[in-house]
């Protein structure tokens, strides 16, 4: 049975990311930070309490699992939402160190592993702010355009060994941290929380939403054998973001 690590895995898009490979027969290792999200995760799962940013914690969670055929690097923050001048340094190094650290770390200790075995895939969670500037998201849009050099890296670095990496960039994603995310913008723009959600849909295609389930599936197809001549791609999942809405 192959092993999949996803960080952040107790709720939204790694919680969905877990069932998927659950579902596909994979042995689902989770990590977070959220002890009660963790506490109801299936009993079938390793859930474990680590922080991203943790090296020891998260080497050491690397060194017990049996394997680690597949990385899911999922954890990240929403940051701060303010001009730029505006962002203070902390916030700023709280919202990097989660983001692009946390997949670093993961990535440094999973590594070693997949290079033994001579096989793995690593999948990045980005965002659509990993390819365009968003403002007022400064600190959350750098680190995830960040993530996407690491990727790409990491794919130059890692294939000889018969290691694919790759990215995910979910658009706005249903639950409850985009919520927090359009009540930060309401508050800032002196607009509401339904102006700023039409804002952002009508920046898609599709004009609507993705949901956690869409970046789960398309997490397994990048860690299956369907996928092993894709590596160092960047690929969007967020109904054909063309460009940024102006009034965000």
């Amino acid at each position: 049975m192959s092993c999949v690590l996803i960080t952040a895995g107790a709720s939204g898009i790694g919680r969905a990311m877990g069932a998927a490979f659950a579902g596909a027969g994979h042995d689902v290792w989770v990590t977070d930070v959220d002890a009660r999200a963790l506490a109801a995760v299936p009993d079938s799962w390793h859930a474990h309490r680590v922080d991203a940013t943790d090296e020891p914690a998260m080497r050491d969670l690397i060194a017990a699992m049996p394997q680690i055929d597949v990385l899911c690097a999922n954890a990240g923050v929403a940051g701060p939402t303010a001009p730029i001048e505006a962002v203070e340094l902390a916030d700023w190094r709280a919202c990097v160190s989660v983001n692009l650290e946390g997949a670093f770390l993961a990535a440094k200790h999973a590594a070693p592993r997949m290079k033994a075995a001579g096989r793995g895939a690593i999948v990045l969670t980005s965002s659509t702010a990993g390819i365009y500037g968003y403002p007022n998201r400064a600190p959350y849009a750098a680190a995830k355009w960040a993530v996407i050099g690491l990727m790409k890296t990491l794919a130059m670095e890692l294939g000889p060994h018969g290691i694919r990496a790759n990215a995910i960039c979910p658009g706005a994603v249903e639950g409850d941290r985009m919520e927090g995310v359009l009540a930060r913008e309401a508050a800032a723009k002196g607009m509401t929380r339904d102006q700023v959600y039409h804002g952002y849909a009508a920046g898609t295609s599709m004009r609507r939403f993705v949901e956690a389930g869409d970046i789960a599936q398309m997490a397994l197809f990048l860690g299956s054998d369907a996928a092993r001549m894709v590596s160092g791609q960047v690929i969007a999942v967020d109904g054909h973001t063309e460009n940024p809405d102006p009034r965000l």
